[in-house]
This record gives structure tokens, C-alpha cells and sequence, in this order.
């Protein structure tokens, strides 16, 4: 008798779960999930420029070929300085003494100094290459051009992206005649902000994944020291960086 109480309780418990809410995707009972992906754009001009430079000395000695780098050196760093750059956004990257093995001038003594700057005027950076070169220093790469405050740029990225998504619901609602009850999940896929890729939510599908590979593969390698130009830097052209981001809402949507 107690066996044949519960099989028939079992239908009773099923039928109850059903009127719950769908605890995995937060869908309630008389509701319809539907799923929007969207992209966001924000265009803005970089605020900030970096770049290396350094110099290379060769000597028949450790110490001569040291010194002469400091001397070098300095006088670079005093052609920055009569620009209106500040110490504390010039940064050494590199310093460097080792004997060449190889060449013509195996068996001398090359030290390197190379160091990063920093500027707040994308516009200038130009000029204070060619200061460098001027001042004797043979390793240059760069510039890069960035935002001070890329979060800023990337919030409206992400705004532009949620109008975007909540747009197409709208549409799909009003096409099946219903309306958005309520906002259930929002994942953030990640995007690419100039060369950089945004990294999103932990939980990416693959094919996020997989774009996220293809954007990386596609990128241009970063920049590496190269001799500098013996004419000096042509005029800096700024112009806007593009960001791009991706999105992912569901929405809840119910009869009118």
C-alpha cells in the first residue's frame, strides 16, 4: 500500500516543478526568453603618446663604452627636458653592457640605455622624436598612441552596445506581440579597443574565444627597438581610436 502512494505522488511532484521558475536561465512561468547579442562602438581621439629611445656606444672597454652611454645620455634626456617633459615620465626600460662576439666590432664593448616617454600631448610627440634623434640617439621605436582613461571610452562602448541589444528585443516583442517583462542576464563577450583586445566574462562561449584568437593572430607585432632616422620624425597625425565591444542580454518577454 505504501508503494503504490508514492508512484502516485511522483505525477503530482512533477506537475509542481513545472509551474516554477526556470531556475537556470530565471525564465518564469507564462514568460519567453529570448536572447540578443550586440556590438557597441565609441570613437576617440588618444590623449596620451609613448615612446622609446636610447642610445648604443661601442669601446674597447666596459667602463669607456659605460660612460660614454651616460654622457649620451644625458643630453638626450636634456633635449626632452627643454621640451617641457618631466622626469618622472621618463622611465628606463633597459641598461645594458656586454662584449659583441660576432661583427665588425667583435671583441668591443657595447652598453645600451634605453628608456620610455611619456607625453600628455599626442601632437608634440613628433617634435620631441626628432629632439632625441638630435641629441644622438640611435634606438627608436614608437610611438604609441593611447587613452589616459580608457574605461571611460570603453563605458560608452558598453552603453552604445546595451541600447543596441535592448533595441532589437524591442523589435523582436513587438513583432510577436508581446513586450520586455525584465532584464535576466548580461555577459560582457569582451572587444578590441585600437590594437588591444578586451577581455570579457570568464564564461565566453568558443566562438568569443575564437575571436578573441583571430583579433590576436591579426594584430600587428608590438614594436621593436630600431635605429632611428638620421632626418629626425615626421608630423604626428593623432587622428581617433575606434573601441568595439560585445554583448550579451536575455530578456524576459510576456503577453500584452
Amino acid at each position: 500500500m505504501q508503494k503504490l502512494i508514492l508512484v502516485a505522488a511522483a505525477p503530482l511532484a512533477l506537475a509542481a516543478c513545472s509551474d516554477r521558475a526556470d531556475e537556470a536561465r530565471g525564465v518564469d512561468h507564462g514568460e519567453t526568453l529570448l536572447s540578443v547579442s550586440a556590438s557597441g562602438q565609441a570613437e576617440s581621439r588618444p590623449d596620451r603618446a609613448q615612446f622609446n629611445a636610447g642610445i648604443e656606444t661601442f669601446s674597447r672597454s666596459a667602463t669607456a663604452a659605460s660612460e660614454a652611454n651616460a654622457e649620451k645620455i644625458e643630453e638626450i634626456v636634456a633635449a626632452l627636458r627643454e621640451l617641457g617633459i618631466a622626469e618622472d615620465d621618463i622611465q628606463t626600460q633597459n641598461v645594458s653592457v656586454q662584449r659583441v662576439r660576432w661583427g665588425d666590432r667583435k671583441g668591443q664593448y657595447q652598453a645600451s640605455n634605453v628608456f620610455e616617454v611619456t607625453m600628455d600631448d599626442p601632437d608634440n610627440a613628433g617634435a620631441a622624436i626628432s629632439a632625441v634623434t638630435e641629441a644622438g640617439a640611435n634606438v627608436l621605436s614608437g610611438p604609441s598612441l593611447t587613452m589616459s582613461d580608457p574605461e571611460e571610452v570603453l563605458n560608452t562602448a558598453y552603453a552604445d552596445a546595451y541600447a543596441a541589444a535592448r533595441g532589437r528585443a524591442e523589435a523582436y516583442a513587438a513583432a510577436a506581440g508581446m513586450e520586455i517583462s525584465r532584464v535576466l542576464y548580461i555577459r560582457d563577450a569582451g572587444g578590441q579597443q585600437g590594437r588591444s583586445w578586451v577581455r570579457g566574462a570568464q564564461a565566453m562561449d568558443e566562438m568569443a574565444e575564437s575571436v578573441a584568437v583571430r583579433t590576436q593572430a591579426m594584430a600587428p607585432p608590438p614594436p621593436v627597438n630600431t635605429p632611428a632616422p638620421e632626418s629626425g620624425s615626421p608630423g604626428m597625425m593623432v587622428g581617433t581610436t575606434r573601441t568595439n565591444v560585445h554583448i550579451q542580454v536575455d530578456f524576459a518577454l510576456r503577453e500584452k
